[in-house]
């Protein structure tokens, strides 16, 4: 394996994840049980929404969502194709069919309404709105469109834990943080998130109905669970539907919950980092700051650049690489991938030209802003040669 001098991403691990561990082995419970329950409660606190599930993973939250909104064949989800192919293959998972949309420019790549309008039909049964790099979607014309054609929003707000939704016109309300915004969101706590688990993710919605469904198939569809028994609130268990095992353990939670109350600091420490980005990509000609003008109202999960040219950016990814600093790029085009080329004929031409030009640079709340400078210097030295 390499060894980077600056990695991607990188945890803010210390004495409190430990211990909050050594709490779970001591009590001997270690499937679902008192850590899970209490970090559902501090997280829907956080969101201000009325229900909060924990899940093993963001994509088992994303089917559950698509099952508690009852997607199913013959249904289509539009989506962006700029995204983790989660979303896509729990659509194939659920029988529906994913459509996938344009972003909206260079600058500003998440899902784009206009497109998304053109793009529905009878059999439109949701929108995903995936805030690219903790960037909040358009969400006022969203919900807009989706009221208008009787269709859910459904919001993939795993790299936006945190964030909060402004504008000036209240729609919808301002200040509502991202993921709650819609009918129902989904986070991941993967291990490069704003709350970093290792695995796991969390459903939040403000509507029982859907919180009752995603509740139920998170766990075989039975009604009671073990630390239900435990505890003498049930003595055994009916199976009524259709489920799976989608529960998260009481490790994860358990960090999870130290995690989620560095959440806010974490994200401001992220928020100053891009600025000292953002300072030094303006200086460059031709590069993009996805992004660059909204800084203070985002989650902070990427940092994001957008090179000149396709041939900038390997130029850039190869003197980053020499001088071991990892980048990475969020991500390829989902339509691409063999599993769905021969499912879109749709051209998504301002997605496959981000693709060709950006790039993800390194980004944590523990990085020291001389090594964003060195990031910047070496970008800035290829910038430099581009232009001889």
């Amino acid at each position: 394996m390499p060894t980077w001098d600056i990695p991607l991403s990188d945890l803010d691990y210390g004495q409190e994840e430990m211990d909050a561990v050594a709490r779970v082995l001591r009590s001997k419970w270690l499937s679902m049980g008192p850590e899970v329950e209490s970090f559902e409660t501090e997280f829907a606190a956080m969101q201000g929404v009325r229900y909060a599930l924990a899940v093993s993973s963001a994509t088992a939250g994303l089917h559950l969502a698509y099952l508690a909104a009852e997607i199913g064949p013959g249904d289509e989800v539009i989506q962006p194709a700029l995204n983790f192919v989660a979303a896509a293959n729990m659509t194939v998972a659920c029988g529906a069919t994913p459509i996938f949309a344009d972003i909206i420019s260079l600058a500003e790549p998440t899902i784009d309404p206009a497109n998304v309008a053109d793009l529905i039909t009878p059999r439109t049964k949701a929108i995903v709105a995936m805030h690219y790099g903790g960037n909040l979607c358009r969400m006022a014309e969203l919900l807009t469109l989706c009221r208008e054609r009787n269709v859910s929003l459904i919001e993939d707000a795993c790299h936006a834990v945190g964030a909060r939704y402004h504008d000036a016109l209240e729609r919808p309300p301002h200040g509502t943080m991202a993921g709650s915004i819609g009918e129902i969101g989904t986070f991941s706590f993967f291990a490069n998130k704003n709350i970093v688990t290792g695995e796991g993710g969390m459903i939040v919605t403000n509507r029982e109905d859907l919180a009752a469904k995603a509740r139920l198939l998170r766990s075989h569809g039975m009604t009671s669970l073990t630390w239900d028994r435990h505890r003498g609130h049930a003595s055994t268990y009916a199976v009524v539907s259709h489920g799976y095992n989608y529960r998260l353990d009481e490790l994860h939670a358990a960090l999870g919950r130290v995690q989620l109350k560095k959440l806010l600091g974490n994200n401001e420490r992220r928020r100053k980092l891009l600025y000292g980005y953002k300072n030094a990509i303006d200086s460059m000609p031709g590069w993009i700051m996805p992004f660059g003008e909204s800084i203070e109202t985002s989650a902070g999960h990427l940092m994001v650049a957008v090179a000149p040219t396709p041939t900038a950016r390997e130029e850039a990814v190869n003197r980053l690489r020499i001088a071991a600093v990892q980048s990475s790029l969020h991500y390829p085009c989902i339509a691409e991938f063999e599993a769905f080329a021969k499912r879109t004929n749709k051209p998504l031409s301002i997605t496959r030209e981000f693709v060709s030009r950006a790039i993800t640079l390194p980004l944590y709340p523990t990085m020291a802003e001389e090594h964003v400078n060195k990031v910047c210097k070496l970008i800035g030295e290829t910038a430099a040669v581009g232009k001889l």
